[in-house]
């Protein structure tokens, strides 16, 4: 497993387990600029089927054209706040609802294994149940490659 996004809604803590994540610092016009990309698991067979969860079993979070001092990120904590002119960060729920995130942290560091990780913190529309109160979210996951193995037949 890569890693785990919760979502702390009132009713109850939706699971999700990370299914593939993409972190690249790009340079572009002579700045550096962050992209992220984690993309839950599809599975259900850990909820309930009385769950909100059960209705949006996936959702990706994105961070994209995001300014960063060097392409270097470990280690460093970064805040993303989208604004009316700019948007950094995006998610998709693969339905036709939409859901925007707020007040973004994104702590990277490296785990024992020298592995690249994130803590991403932040608040995200109540797709759920429509209501006008932004719920926190907290994703924990590592970028680790994955490993392609070919059976040679």
């Amino acid at each position: 497993m890569k890693g785990i996004l919760k979502i702390y809604h009132p009713e109850e803590t939706l699971k999700y387990d990370i299914k593939s994540t993409y972190c690249k610092a790009v340079y572009s016009n002579q700045e550096h600029l962050l992209e992220v990309e984690i993309i839950t698991d599809d599975g259900l067979d850990h909820v309930d089927d009385d769950s909100l969860q059960y209705h949006f079993p996936q959702l990706s979070l994105e961070v994209y054209d995001f300014p960063i001092e060097d392409a270097e990120i470990d280690g460093k904590t970064l805040h993303i706040n989208d604004s009316d002119e700019e948007t950094f960060t995006g998610v998709n729920l693969f339905c036709d609802e939409d859901a925007l995130i707020y007040d973004n942290e994104l702590l990277f560091d490296k785990n024992e294994e020298g592995v690249l990780q994130v803590i991403w913190k932040g608040n995200i529309d109540d797709f759920y149940t429509g209501s006008d109160n932004p719920i926190p979210f907290r994703l924990k996951c590592e970028f680790k490659q994955d490993e392609i193995v070919v059976d040679e037949d």
